[in-house]
């Protein structure tokens, strides 16, 4: 008997994942938890932009990933709990709203709080990690502190204004150069709270700037991510890859002067989904969810996690 109950007690937390919700706007939010015995951290997962799903993929955008769903799975081994949810208007909380354009970033951010009241009963020291968009809806969120937030992990978060992020990532592709006057004149309008009638546009760039995306664009558009984190003073931590093409090592730059308690995880050869770029397959790590997350990545988290939550 004794020697069963040291074998039990040398056992890793028991994690156990399952869908849970709370109160939306018209219907419930949706999330799934993966809840570790006794653990002492809590991690909301915070989607990128677009219909991405709580694992990380949206089949609207091609994208397969799995990123979130390896990242719950790895803090649970790390004694982590999580949260990874489902934005207002998409997939399990489709019911939230009945139109998931109509929405704006403060929004998303007061959904995240709630989710974060909740939070505060599966573990002491609750976590926002956002992703892509979702880190400023992190930041934005954190302004208005849930009770019970020890600090911010920003994944491949931009650190400067969304529409100049989305200029360069056109410009890249040599095969949009003749569509680049119209899209920065657009870009230039949505960033002046000005909608264009999408039939005015050329027929390739309609359907990115629907009258129900330019809507949330403009909102979106109008937030500065440095100036939103120069009112954060918690703890943070800045992770970034050297081959992400979507937000680029300079934003986490901008972060982090933004930003002077932070600490950085770079990831050499890591891209937006936080994986290793594969040589040759610049849309692998798009596309193949068994894919592993990058090398140490959730290790690291954790460690700044506990090292932050220490009492002084």
């Amino acid at each position: 008997m004794r020697l069963l109950t040291l074998l039990l007690l040398s056992l890793p937390a028991l994690a156990m994942a399952e869908p849970v919700h709370i109160p939306g706007p018209q219907g419930q939010l949706e999330a799934e938890m993966v809840a570790v015995d006794r653990a002492g951290h809590v991690i909301i997962i915070i989607p990128g932009s677009g219909p991405t799903d709580r694992d990380g993929n949206s089949p609207q955008m091609g994208l397969s990933t799995d990123t979130y769903k390896l990242l719950a799975e790895a803090f649970a081994e790390q004694g982590i709990a999580s949260l990874r949810i489902d934005k207002r208007g998409f997939y399990g909380s489709a019911g939230a709203i009945s139109d998931p354009n109509n929405v704006t970033i403060r929004a998303y951010a007061e959904d995240v709080r709630d989710w974060a009241a909740y939070a505060s009963s599966v573990a002491p020291c609750v976590w926002l990690a956002g992703h892509s968009e979702g880190g400023l809806v992190a930041l934005v969120a954190a302004q208005d502190a849930p009770e019970n937030l020890c600090g911010l992990i920003l994944l491949a978060t931009p650190g400067r204004p969304i529409g100049q992020l989305m200029v360069e990532q056109f410009k890249a592709n040599p095969a949009n150069a003749p569509l680049m006057p119209e899209i920065g004149a657009i870009v230039a309008d949505l960033e002046a709270g000005e909608a264009r009638d999408p039939d005015s546009m050329s027929a390739v760039l309609r359907p990115l700037f629907s009258s129900g995306l330019q809507r949330y664009m403009i909102d979106l558009f109008s937030y500065d991510p440095v100036e939103i984190a120069k009112e954060w003073n918690g703890p943070v931590l800045i992770v970034q890859g050297s081959e992400d093409t979507q937000v680029r090592p300079r934003d986490a730059d901008l972060l982090a002067s933004a930003l002077r308690q932070s600490q950085r995880i770079n990831l050499v050869r890591g891209t937006h989904m936080l994986k290793t770029a594969v040589a040759g397959k610049p849309f692998a790590t798009y596309t193949d969810p068994s894919l592993p997350l990058y090398e140490n990545l959730v290790p690291g988290i954790a460690s700044f996690m506990d090292e932050s939550a220490r009492p002084d």
